[in-house]
C-alpha cells in the first residue's frame, strides 16, 4: 500500500504507541513494498569467518584452477554452494611474520588477519588496526542500529599475556576501531539475542517495538534531567555532560532508526538460555542470531571467530578428542594430519550452514547471500610450520563470480581486503600493507 501523507513525528508516535501495541501500527512510517525492495537491493552486507589455528594444506587446495574444479576434501561441505564463492590461493600476510619480534605467530595471524598491520609485541600496549570489517562499520552502521557484531565460540580474555609476550587482545578479536581499541567478542547466544531484540522472550514486533518505547522514555528523562541541571555546572563538567548527551543522541537515533524501517517478519526465535553443550548447535544457533540480526537490518557487517587461535578445543562430534592447538603442531604425523583435517572439515560444515541460512532468508527479490560479501578462511597456512602466506581464503556472496578457483599470485590479502571494500561501496587508498587492489573477483 502507498502511503502518501506526511509520516508522523517521532514524539507523536510516542504518545500513540503505549494503546496501540496490538495494532497494525507505524502505517504513517511505512513505504510502498516496490520502494522497500528498492531499498533492500541498495543495501549490502559484509561477513567474515575465522578459522584458527591454522589448515592441512593439501587437503584444501583444490588440484586445478579455472571453473568446476574438483572440491578439495576440506572444501567438500560447501559444494552445493560451489557458484556462489571463489577459492583463492597466492594471498600472502607477510606482517604477521616475526620480523625481529620471535615467537608469537598465532596472535600475530589473528590480529593482522583484517588489518594487514604488524602488530607491536607488549602484553599491556597496544598497537594495530583499524580492521577492515570496522571501516566498513563506520559508513554502514550510519544506516542501521548497531553498527557491528562481533562473536565467537571461545571465552575471550582480554587482558595479560597469551602468546609468547603479546596482549591476549591480539588473538581473541578480529575487530580494531583503531590501533590501541580492539573490539571483545561475545560468546554467550542470549546476550547476543538480548543487545538485538532486547529482553523480552521473543524476536517478535511487537516486543521490539516495546523496548524501543522504554529505551525511547529513559533517553527522553535523561535530556530533561540533563537540560535542568547544566546551567549550574562548570566547563569541565559540562564539557563531560556534553560528551555523555553525543552518546546518548546517538542511541537516540538508532531509536528512530528501528521505529522508522518497516517491521521485518521474523521467525519467532526465542531467547536462548545459555550455551548449548554441543559444538555444531552452538556455532548455528549463534549464526541464526547473524542472519536474524542481517534479516531485520539490525545490524550488516558481523565477524565470526569459529574458535580461537591457540585454543586446545577438542571435536568429539567431529571424531577427534584430542585437542585442536596440540594437533596442529603435527610435525607432519599422518594420524594428527588425519584428524586435524577432519577438525578442517568440521568447521566448513558451519560455514556451509551460514552459506546456507543466507542463501534461503530473502531480503526483498533477492537472497540476504545475493547483497552480501562473505569472507571465510584462516589467517595461518600449514600451522605446523607457523606460515603466513598462501592463506586458505574463500570469498562468496552474490558480489563475486563464484565457482573458481584462482591464484592471487602472493599479493597481500591486504589488497583482497581493499577491493572488498570498493566492492561494498566504501572507498579507501590504503589498507594495512596493501599494495593496490586484487583482480578477477567479478
Amino acid at each position: 500500500m502507498m502511503i502518501t501523507r506526511k509520516p508522523l513525528a517521532r514524539r507523536t508516535l510516542l504518545r500513540g504507541l503505549g494503546v496501540s501495541l496490538a495494532l497494525p501500527l507505524l502505517e504513517g512510517m511505512s513505504v510502498s513494498v516496490k520502494a522497500a525492495e528498492a531499498t533492500a537491493a541498495t543495501r549490502k552486507r559484509l561477513a567474515v569467518l575465522y578459522l584458527p589455528n591454522g589448515m592441512i594444506m593439501q587437503n584444501w587446495t583444490p588440484a586445478e584452477l579455472g571453473e568446476n574444479y574438483a572440491m578439495s576434501p576440506i572444501l567438500k561441505p560447501m559444494t552445493p554452494f560451489r557458484d556462489k564463492f571463489v577459492t583463492i590461493k597466492g594471498l600472502d600476510h607477510v606482517m604477521a611474520e616475526a620480523m625481529g619480534d620471535g615467537a608469537g605467530d598465532h596472535a600475530r595471524c589473528c590480529a593482522t588477519f583484517l588489518t594487514g598491520v604488524h602488530i607491536y609485541k607488549s602484553d599491556a600496549v597496544l598497537l594495530n588496526g583499524p580492521s577492515m570489517d570496522q571501516i566498513v562499520a563506520k559508513k554502514f552502521g550510519q544506516q542501521t542500529q548497531i553498527a557491528s557484531l562481533e562473536l565467537g565460540l571461545d571465552q575471550p580474555s582480554m587482558v595479560g599475556s597469551c602468546d609468547s609476550g603479546y596482549s591476549c587482545a591480539y588473538n581473541n578479536t578480529l575487530s580494531w576501531t583503531g590501533p590501541k581499541t580492539p573490539l571483545p567478542i561475545t560468546v554467550n547466544p542470549r546476550e547476543v539475542f538480548e543487545r538485538l531484540f532486547g529482553d523480552g522472550d521473543l524476536a517478535d514486533a511487537a516486543t521490539r517495538r516495546r523496548q524501543f518505547l522504554r529505551q525511547a522514555s529513559l533517553l527522553d528523562f535523561v535530556a530533561q534531567d540533563a537540560k535542568r541541571f547544566a546551567t549550574n555546572l562548570g566547563a569541565g563538567d559540562k564539557q563531560k555532560l556534553d560528551e555523555y548527551m553525543t552518546a546518548v543522541r546517538d542511541v537516540e537515533r538508532r531509536i528512530q532508526m528501528a521505529e522508522t524501517q518497516n517491521v521485518v517478519a521474523l521467525p519467532k526465535m526465542a531467547r536462548p538460555s545459555g550455551i548449548p553443550e554441543s559444538y555444531s548447535a552452538y556455532a548455528r544457533m549463534m549464526i541464526d542470531l547473524q542472519v536474524l540480526a542481517m534479516q531485520a537490518d539490525l545490524t550488516r557487517v558481523t565477524t565470526f571467530m569459529l574458535g580461537r587461535e591457540s585454543g586446545a578445543r577438542s571435536y568429539p562430534e567431529a571424531g577427534v578428542a584430542d585437542g585442536h592447538h596440540p594437533l596442529s603442531h603435527h610435525v607432519n604425523n599422518a594420524q594428527k594430519m588425519a584428524d586435524l583435517t577432519k577438525i578442517n572439515t568440521y568447521h566448513m560444515e558451519q560455514v556451509a550452514y551460514y552459506f546456507q541460512r543466507m542463501s534461503e532468508t530473502m531480503d526483498g527479490q533477492s537472497s540476504l547471500l545475493d547483497t552480501s560479501l562473505v569472507l571465510a578462511g584462516a589467517s595461518l597456512a600449514d600451522p605446523n610450520r607457523h606460515e603466513h602466506r598462501n592463506l586458505p581464503i574463500l570469498l562468496g556472496g552474490g558480489l563475486v563470480q563464484g565457482n573458481r578457483h584462482i591464484d592471487a599470485k602472493q599479493i597481500p590479502m591486504s589488497n583482497l581486503m581493499l577491493t572488498m571494500m570498493d566492492r561494498l561501496g566504501v572507498e579507501e587508498a590504503k589498507l594495512g600493507d596493501s599494495t593496490g587492489r586484487m583482480a578477477g573477483l567479478v
